[in-house]
């Protein structure tokens, strides 16, 4: 444990606020806080819920978006020694019920008056639940500045390194969220190894749009404040998340793989449209730009040829990348879902160096990542310090260390199947290689066993397929089936803006797009046995959403929610 830290997540605003002092610790739009406002803010929340009676281990609700007073109230309910339960803003008034009820939440607090009127219609079934407060000044809440203005200063009462801090709800993908309960040793640990890995510190902004309800962005959250950076909320809206980049100009940007696939995609679309060859173009500048910049960071020396075609392609192709993440990107970091290693090293060649990240709620988000100076595309890097990772028997990614949960709240079933042998079992598929980096090739329960007993892994075909830029989503589905059949569904902007320069409509059913898709799954399909390859596929007539229930808030997919929504047109495919 690093001594020169806080040691719970509660005694971290004031330790922040003593070392940092005015130091900017969080902007959004025109608001700026300096780490000592920060604490004060933190401070007067903290009393506030200690007026309405919250004490040590009382479980709070935390139910909004990506804003500075979500961050103040977490940090607030820690210092109480209370434990903060995230709920995503996201989350139906049935989902939301579950989370309160499974954690028996004392108290929630709601960002506005649509998330307090989702409580109040399962309020019924919350006998737990007492006062809602809300950011917002709302009706039927208090409100955060009433709770503000109460001054004084909170009770603190020491707490132990081992009690529960947060009580993280699992996405879901497999049946309801399960409680994972993380105490102040799992962060510290997580803490400590990206310490050793990070370039992160004052005077560094890092951009988050993420959902703070995901274990990804609080750690980015908490390492910023550990670090001295500045922490910049998007706006709101995550349709403006692009065109704010150029404006904010972050040195650091966290995000799940979409943002990233939709600027590769954007950048391929225009090069294409450009001019002939100007797909062919783009993939003879990222390989210069690959050997160029790979060779700088081993001190080599580049000839004179890769040094004119690179400041050529720097000029016409590598500078309007950077530029479109703000120009001072540093370090981005992607994490919670596959991303393609040609993406990787697209944006490795432009300047804008990703690191993928591996981990889940059970391990407090954290099991290996790739780091500056260590870096290998198509894995997810070296595991973490203080971090033992190994394969099993079958395959399955095993994780050990002070960084892994105790378990998940009243289910001691649950728990004794994640972690009873002492090893905390991911169910991904993985490999190790003789240098420690890890590679994940998809997950144990997706595993499809045809009729015909053959065992597909589904997650590299499905990734391949969204590499491509009309197709958003794409599902392989097969399990016990004579062969391998797929579910795709297109990007809205990208078919839009094809199918009007051809004058079609956006119809999934229509020749010319049948054909389209076909193209790209036969693409695809060229790199596995034929055993493997996507037989048929159905063209869905809209995306995925969370609203719709085939994706998690953190956009993954929902395979069993996608199987039963789709049953019928899975039929067909096997007609």
């Amino acid at each position: 444990m690093n001594h020169d830290r806080p040691a719970t997540v509660g005694e971290l605003s004031a330790w922040a606020a003593a070392r940092y002092g005015d130091t900017v610790a969080v902007r959004h739009g025109d608001l700026e806080l300096s780490y000592v406002e920060l604490d004060e803010a933190v401070r007067e929340v903290a009393a506030g819920l200690a007026g309405l009676g919250v004490r040590r281990g009382d479980h709070v609700a935390l139910l909004a978006e990506t804003r500075p007073e979500w961050t103040v109230c977490d940090l607030a309910i820690a210092t109480l020694g209370a434990v903060c339960v995230p709920v995503y803003p996201t989350n139906s008034a049935e989902e939301c019920a579950w989370v309160l009820s499974d954690s028996r939440a004392a108290l929630v607090i709601c960002e506005n008056q649509s998330h307090v009127d989702r409580v109040a219609a399962v309020r019924e079934s919350l006998p737990a639940l007492g006062t809602v407060v809300s950011i917002d000044e709302v009706a039927g809440a208090v409100s955060l500045a009433e709770l503000r203005a109460k001054g004084g200063e909170p009770v603190l009462e020491p707490v132990d390194l081992v009690s529960p801090n947060t009580i993280v709800y699992t996405s879901g993908t497999t049946g309801p969220p399960k409680g994972c309960v993380l105490s102040h040793t799992n962060w510290r640990t997580s803490l400590d190894a990206i310490e050793q890995v990070t370039t992160l510190g004052p005077g560094d902004v890092i951009y988050v749009y993420l959902p703070l309800a995901h274990l990804f962005a609080r750690m980015v959250q908490l390492t910023t404040f550990e670090c001295g950076a500045t922490l910049h909320y998007f706006g709101g809206d995550i349709r403006h998340v692009v065109a704010e980049l150029t404006t904010v100009r972050p040195t650091h940007l966290p995000s799940v793989p979409r943002l990233f696939e939709k600027v590769y995609r954007m950048v391929l679309s225009t090069a294409a449209g450009a001019e002939a060859d100007g797909a062919a173009k783009v993939a003879a500048a990222v390989e210069v730009g690959l050997r160029v910049r790979q060779a700088q960071a081993h001190g080599a020396e580049v000839s004179e040829v890769d040094r004119e075609a690179f400041a050529r392609a720097d000029e016409r192709l590598f500078s309007l990348v950077r530029n479109a993440f703000g120009g001072r990107v540093r370090e981005a970091l992607t994490g919670a879902a596959p991303i393609a290693a040609e993406i990787l090293e697209f944006f490795y060649a432009c300047g804008v160096p990703i690191y993928e990240a591996y981990g889940m709620t059970e391990s407090c988000a954290l099991i290996s990542a790739n780091v500056p100076g260590s870096v290998r595309f198509g894995t997810v890097g070296q595991v973490l310090p203080g971090i033992e990772a190994r394969i099993a028997d079958d395959g399955e990614v095993l994780a050990r260390g002070a960084n892994v949960f105790g378990g998940y709240l009243d289910n001691p079933a649950g728990t004794d199947e994640a972690i009873g042998d002492g090893w905390l079992h991911t169910g991904d598929l993985g490999v190790l290689d003789d240098d420690g980096f890890l590679t994940i090739n998809g997950r144990k329960k997706d595993i499809i066993i045809t009729a015909g007993g053959k065992n597909l892994t589904p997650a590299n075909l499905e990734n391949d397929l969204r590499q491509c830029r009309w197709i958003s989503h794409a599902v392989m589905i097969g399990d016990r089936r004579p062969y391998p059949v797929a579910l795709i569904t297109l990007d809205d902007e990208e078919i839009a803006s094809w199918a009007a320069a051809r004058d079609v409509p956006v119809d999934p059913a229509h020749p010319d797009v049948r054909r389209l898709i076909q193209d790209e799954v036969d693409r695809a399909n060229d790199k596995y046995a034929p055993p493997e390859r996507i037989r048929r596929f159905a063209v869905l007539g809209r995306d995925f959403s969370p609203e719709t229930g085939e994706l998690t808030p953190t956009l993954k997919v929902r395979r069993k929610v996608v199987g039963e929504l789709y049953a019928d047109v899975i039929d067909t495919l096997y007609d």
